[in-house]
């Protein structure tokens, strides 16, 4: 049975962040290796040639406006610094890099800095709070170097304070706090300046399990309400396909696969992003709008059939069916019929694996 079709994304067709061609290489003479990269050559023997490391090669993305862009990868896969190349503070060996129209690349240094006042904002795995300033004071920092008042500041940075959780915290020091209240701070403090971009390198990597779940909800909660334009960086599967609109996959420096996270399950790319998915729970990943019985008409669902929204996980639809004796009925954000559900259709689209390459 195939999968039907994820949801076009709304901003689909508005690319707001572009790469093209991105090449990082580190070492004393960086451009001489880029012909060898044009030619095939692997990383692991440019580095025994040349004693360069390669760490992105040839990197192409376009970031849609609004969406939330994981880029996933393991250790020395180049992710963390493709992330810092976004916002200029590693510099590409080669390729273009472009903001609404905006050539990144070409900009001076004071331009460089007004971008990343107003542009785009970080959140670091460490979470780097001032530890000798407040949370209150944490949060307002970019207001203040963006020369905001006093009185502006203090307000805005309450509120964000308010958002995420922290009331009566605008006094403590970082060192008073836990490690999520730390990140609460951080995730405030890049979304006080009210940036277009907001770029997340394993922000949420340091922390225990438990409160990292948290936080994952927290930051999917706020996105549905603000709808930025999110880079997050993860070596975490589970966490690429809970948060992402789309996952892009980077090995050695290159891109392996982009996707939706059902694309990524369903259709892996290769045999490197198949071993990544193999033990993935689908049925968190899959929506009940994959597994419609009838071609989204409706006909076979009965009018006193139980309703489950097409965009509820297919897990929470097995665990309805268990509670019935025939079909649920697949309804839309209004309320309408597309289709039903039936127990064997979605244990069908459950078990299925993609083919091996």
């Amino acid at each position: 049975m195939a999968i039907a079709d994820a949801p076009t994304h709304d901003a689909e067709d508005a690319p707001h962040l572009v790469v093209q061609g991105l090449t990082k290489v580190f070492g004393p003479d960086p451009e001489s290796v880029l012909p060898l990269l044009r030619d095939g050559i692997d990383k692991d023997e440019i580095l025994e040639r040349t004693g360069h490391t390669v760490g992105l090669d040839d990197i192409d993305l376009h970031v849609r406006r609004g969406e939330t862009f994981v880029v996933m990868g393991l250790s020395g896969s180049g992710k963390s610094t493709l992330v810092r190349c976004l916002n200029r503070l590693i510099d590409p060996t080669a390729g273009t890099l472009t903001l609404d129209g905006t050539d990144l690349l070409a900009l001076g240094l004071k331009a460089l800095r007004e971008v990343r006042r107003h542009k785009m904002s970080m959140v670091f795995q460490r979470f780097a709070l001032l530890p000798h300033r407040t949370v209150l004071e944490n949060v307002a920092f970019g207001l203040r170097v963006q020369g905001a008042s006093r009185e502006e500041r203090e307000r805005r940075a309450g509120a964000w304070i308010e958002r995420v959780g922290l009331s009566g915290y605008e006094h403590a020091l970082p060192r008073a706090l836990s490690g999520g209240m730390q990140q609460r701070v951080g995730l405030a403090r890049a979304l006080c300046t009210d940036p277009d971009v907001l770029l997340m390198d394993e922000a949420f990597s340091a922390l225990d399990p438990l409160i990292r779940r948290e936080m994952q909800g927290e930051l999917t909660k706020l996105q549905r309400e603000l709808n930025k334009t999110i880079v997050f960086i993860t070596h975490d599967l589970d966490e690429a396909l809970r948060l992402g609109d789309r996952v892009a996959i980077l090995k050695g420096g290159r891109l392996v696969q982009v996707g939706t996270p059902v694309d990524i399950v369903t259709a892996p790319a290769d045999d490197y992003v198949r071993a990544f998915v193999e033990d993935v729970d689908r049925s968190r990943v899959l929506k009940v709008r994959h597994a419609l019985a009838n071609d989204a008409r409706g006909s076979a669902a009965p009018d006193d059939a139980p309703r489950i929204s097409a965009d509820a996980p297919l897990g929470e639809a097995l665990t309805a069916l268990a509670g019935t004796d025939g079909v649920l009925a697949v309804v839309d954000e209004r309320g309408r019929v597309l289709g039903s559900l039936d127990a064997r259709t979605a244990l069908t689209v459950l078990t299925e694996r993609p083919p091996a390459a």
